[in-house]
């Protein structure tokens, strides 16, 4: 039997508001991509083979509404735009991380997989998110 939230239990339901914020095409790429080091679009551009300036844009400014990705512009000619994750960013790359192990584990027979975890490391003094590194 199928179990189907109302409008309001899946507004306040946290799994619910997560999948909402992460679901789109591309955005779990794009975190796993700043996760490694704060790129500029034309870097996350390249990385993310297939995708359109417009759904990079688009995805960028949704991230950056929910609080997940912080814009920074220089006032440089031409002027720099780099993106970075903020520490609610920051806490989603560890989803990403039990996503990969998951996958490592349960799918890694489908094919091989070019992507490669973000290099280790050493937490600065707020980096720790609920006790987790």
């Amino acid at each position: 039997m199928a179990h189907h939230l109302s409008n309001h239990q899946s507004i306040t339901c946290p799994v619910s508001r997560t999948a909402e914020i992460i679901c789109g095409k591309w955005t779990l790429l794009i975190i796993r991509d700043l996760a490694r080091e704060t790129q500029r679009f034309c870097q996350l551009e390249r990385s993310l083979t297939g995708i359109s300036p417009k759904t990079l844009s688009d995805r960028l400014h949704v991230l950056e509404r929910e609080g997940i990705v912080r814009r920074q512009t220089f006032g440089e000619v031409p002027p720099r735009v780099e993106y970075s994750l903020t520490e609610k960013g920051r806490s989603l790359a560890e989803v990403i991380e039990v996503m990969r192990a998951f996958g490592t584990r349960w799918l890694a027979d489908k094919g091989p997989c070019t992507d490669e975890p973000p290099p280790e490391k050493t937490p600065a003094a707020g980096d720790l998110v609920s006790g987790v590194k």
